[in-house]
């Protein structure tokens, strides 16, 4: 085959469109895959409306799963037919002050899939070996495309939140959906926090063993010892550290939030803290995948073609989705 299907971004506020393309030829690092699914990010949508810096035109889409058909003269890790993931980040210098120290995630040349790079709302796509992910066997393609993200930044986030019991999320949507699962598992108490008015959202929390779900707009009914912020809007910043404990943690978990609104310093006192998640390193894919395999967790989908993949974004722009949207090309 030496064309492929993709859906392009043109530029910020545009539509998809499908197009035609060559099918890429990888580079000696890098993998050429087969996509089997992508899952639906909010981040996609930060792409789509230029929130977040771009390159265009640009097939977006960064939890990719698929099946390793073509691969670079320097790839050993990997082999044909395999199948494999495609996380967020895509690629980092190496040897920048954060790549020395660790904090690749932090990385001042970083390159990231269906932002900087092309993702996978495509049939094909080339990804850089050294961060792709072996997907475990337990997971179909579709099950397992929100792990790369979902999944990722919302262990990620969950890390940060530290060893609390009482954990409150902020945004029920694909990340959460997951998260909550994780935290039950681990013997933790979570309390799900919804739009006003979105009684199917806080059912499906409940269903997936959240103590209490209610509006974003409620005090919950004990005080938290971390709330993570899914959904993009800072108004949830201040809401949230009211309902957080002395040295409680709100953990802001997205790539793009709107403005946080001013709130009295004696809601942050007490040593509460307010971080963000910045991208994630391949460690955290590691540690995750681990704990998949232990946790039973499973993901709640919606499939949509590519040809959907307009459909499918505006399906979550409305939070009219339930779990996660996987395009399967």
């Amino acid at each position: 085959m030496t064309t492929m299907r993709a859906a392009e971004l043109g530029g910020p506020g545009q539509a998809l469109r499908i197009v035609e393309r060559p099918v890429p030829t990888p580079a000696a690092d890098e993998l050429l895959i087969a996509v089997s699914a992508c899952g639906v990010c909010r981040t996609d949508l930060h792409v789509m409306d230029g929130e977040i810096p771009t390159h265009y035109p640009i097939v977006p889409g960064h939890e990719i799963v698929g099946r390793v058909i073509g691969m670079g003269a320097d790839v050993t890790a990997f082999s044909i037919g395999q199948r494999v993931g495609v996380p967020w980040l895509g690629h980092t210098c190496g040897h920048c002050p954060y790549c020395a120290a660790e904090q690749e995630n932090l990385c001042d040349h970083p390159e990231f899939t269906g932002c900087t790079r092309d993702g996978g709302y495509a049939t094909h796509a080339v990804a850089d070996a050294r961060y792709c992910f072996p997907i475990p066997e337990r997971f179909s393609d579709v099950e397992a495309a929100p792990l790369l993200c979902a999944g990722l930044i919302g262990w990620r986030a969950l890390r940060m939140a530290g060893e609390g019991r009482r954990i409150g999320l902020y945004g029920f949507g694909a990340a959460a959906h997951v998260l909550a699962q994780v935290a039950v598992w681990q013997g933790r108490e979570v309390y799900a926090f919804a739009k006003a008015g979105d009684v199917e959202a806080q059912a499906f929390a409940r269903s997936l063993g959240c103590v209490w779900a209610g509006s974003s707009e409620e005090a919950p009914p004990a005080e938290l010892d971390a709330a993570l912020i899914f959904a993009p809007v800072g108004a949830l910043v201040p809401t949230a550290l009211k309902a957080v404990r002395k040295g409680g943690r709100v953990i802001c978990a997205g790539i793009h939030m709107s403005d946080i609104p001013s709130f009295p310093y004696a809601d942050l006192w007490g040593e509460r803290v307010i971080r963000s998640v910045a991208n994630l390193t391949r460690e955290d894919g590691t540690s995750f995948f681990e704990m998949v395999e232990k946790s039973g967790l499973k993901t709640v989908t919606e499939t949509f073609s590519l040809e959907q993949a307009n459909v499918a974004l505006e399906r979550l722009r409305a939070g009219a989705l339930s779990g996660a949207a996987v395009i399967v090309p």
